[in-house]
Formats: structure tokens, C-alpha cells, sequence
């Protein structure tokens, strides 16, 4: 889903004019500009970046209508559309397959 079909989902339900929930969705799926597929999800698409949504935007948002909105919904509506659910991050990373190279120690400049 485009974050800007997340914001008009936003104002269905929670009332006021996209551009109350752009810049929200537009956060969760800034991570497109990494990694072009479905994998940028893994970033902020979870538990922990629904959290940090709310440390970037605040508890609540005052939209047009004047009604306070918990950011913490905004960032549950996003995942859960995209999700079909809240993953946790450990959610996410159990299926991240291990690569030899990611087990490799670093040699200390002293070593060598």
C-alpha cells in the first residue's frame, strides 16, 4: 500500500484530510528508498517501530477536525494493513538467514 492510500485509510477512520497522516506513513515507508521490495518492511514495520514513531511524532496528533489522535493507532493501522498484523523485530529477524560472512570476527589493527 502507497502511504498515501494509508492516509486516506486514516481519515476513514479517524476523520480529518490526508495530509493529518502523510508525513506518518510516508516515516514507515521511507525505508523503500534502501532496499525496493517487500524486505523494508523489516526495518520499521513492527512493534519497536511503532514506538519510535511515537518518539518521532509524539503521543497524539491534533488533526484537521480538531480531534487528538494517538500516533501510536496511526503506526498500528500502517502495519497491521501491510502486515495483517503487529510482528515483533524478533519476528522479522528469525527469518533472516545467517551468512557466513556475518559471523566473521574483526582482526584488530594490532593483531596484524
Amino acid at each position: 500500500m502507497n502511504p498515501f492510500h494509508h492516509a486516506l485509510s486514516s481519515v476513514k477512520k479517524h476523520g480529518g484530510k490526508y495530509q493529518d497522516y502523510i508525513e506518518i506513513h510516508s516515516w514507515f515507508d521511507e525505508s523503500k528508498s534502501y532496499l525496493a521490495d517487500i524486505r523494508h518492511r523489516a526495518l520499521r514495520h513492527h512493534a519497536q517501530g511503532i514506538f519510535q514513531c511515537e518518539e518521532k511524532f509524539g503521543k497524539t496528533l491534533k488533526n484537521s477536525a480538531g480531534k487528538r489522535i494517538p500516533v501510536r493507532y496511526i503506526g498500528e493501522q500502517h502495519v497491521k494493513e501491510d502486515c495483517g498484523f503487529i510482528p515483533s523485530m524478533q519476528d522479522w529477524f528469525k527469518h533472516i538467514n545467517v551468512q557466513p560472512w556475518m559471523l566473521k570476527v574483526a582482526v584488530k589493527e594490532k593483531d596484524i
